[in-house]
């Protein structure tokens, strides 16, 4: 189901720029994942990882920059 969440909030960010500009504004993807959550996205962190090969050490990039968004 998670997995479902990320690949909507994937299509819902692409299809809406607003949402994507919004999430880019988290400072850190503790922020962004909480942010995903208020707008019905339920995923944690390690699932948005997962599904996006995404390593903590990346993190220091801007959230732009994650795979997807």
């Amino acid at each position: 189901m998670s997995q479902e969440q990320v690949a909507r909030l994937y299509r819902a960010a692409k299809a809406d720029p607003t949402i994507k500009e919004r999430l880019n504004q988290a400072p850190n993807i503790e922020t962004f994942v909480a942010m995903a959550k208020e707008l019905g996205f339920e995923f944690t962190v390690e699932e948005w990882q997962k599904m996006t090969s995404f390593q903590v050490e990346e993190l220091e990039s801007e959230l732009s920059e994650i795979p997807g968004l």
